[in-house]
C-alpha cells in the first residue's frame, strides 16, 4: 500500500530509516514495544507497524495492524444474531496506537486511527471488524468517541464493524 500524505506528513510502513530511540508517548509499554519489538514483529510478520512521519523525518506516532479472531460468544448479543455460527469470527487487530508526547494535542491520534481504518477496510482479507484493546480508561474514551463498541464483560476491549468503517470512506 502506498503512503498517505496530509500537509507534508505521511504514514508509512516502519523501516530501518525511522529513528525509534527518542519516541515517548508517556505510556511505557507502548514506548518500550515501539523501541524494542516493533521491528522484530514486522520481520516475523506478526504485526504491521506504521509510522506517522513529520516533514523533518521525526516519528510523531505509530500503530500496528494484524489479523485476529474472536470467539463468537464474546460478541454482543445483537451482533451475534447477524453472524454465521462459526466458532471464530475473523477481525483486524489494531494492536497499538501511540503519539509522541511532544506531538500530542494536534489531532495525530485521530489521523493515525483514520489511516488504520482505511488500510483495514481496503484489505482484501476477510475481517468482520476492527478490534482494539484499550490500554486504559483514556484510550477507552478515545475509541468510544470514534464510534467503537464495547465487548460485553470486557470493558477495555472494543470493536467497530467493517461495514460501518466502509461507510466512512465512500
Amino acid at each position: 500500500m502506498g503512503n498517505v500524505v496530509r500537509d507534508s506528513i505521511r504514514v508509512e510502513i516502519l523501516g530501518s530509516q525511522h529513528d525509534r530511540s527518542s519516541f515517548e508517548s508517556g505510556v511505557e509499554p507502548l514506548d518500550r514495544y515501539f523501541r524494542t519489538q516493533a521491528g522484530q514483529e514486522a520481520r516475523k510478520n506478526l504485526a504491521a507497524p506504521f509510522v506517522l512521519v513529520l516533514p523533518d523525518g521525526a516519528v510523531a506516532g505509530y500503530y500496528t495492524l494484524s489479523s485476529t479472531a474472536v470467539n463468537v460468544g464474546e460478541w454482543p448479543a445483537q451482533t451475534v444474531r447477524k453472524l454465521p455460527r462459526y466458532p471464530l469470527i475473523p477481525a483486524t487487530l489494531l494492536g497499538r496506537l501511540a503519539v509522541d508526547r511532544r506531538q500530542q494535542g494536534k489531532g495525530y491520534g485521530r489521523f493515525l486511527l483514520a489511516d488504520a481504518l482505511f488500510r483495514a477496510v481496503r484489505s482484501e482479507i476477510a475481517s468482520f471488524a476492527v478490534i482494539v484493546d484499550a490500554k486504559d480508561e483514556n484510550a477507552h474514551l478515545f475509541y468510544e468517541r470514534e464510534s467503537f463498541f464495547q465487548f460485553p464483560d470486557q470493558p477495555l476491549k472494543l470493536f467497530r464493524p467493517m461495514a460501518d468503517i466502509a461507510q466512512l470512506f465512500k
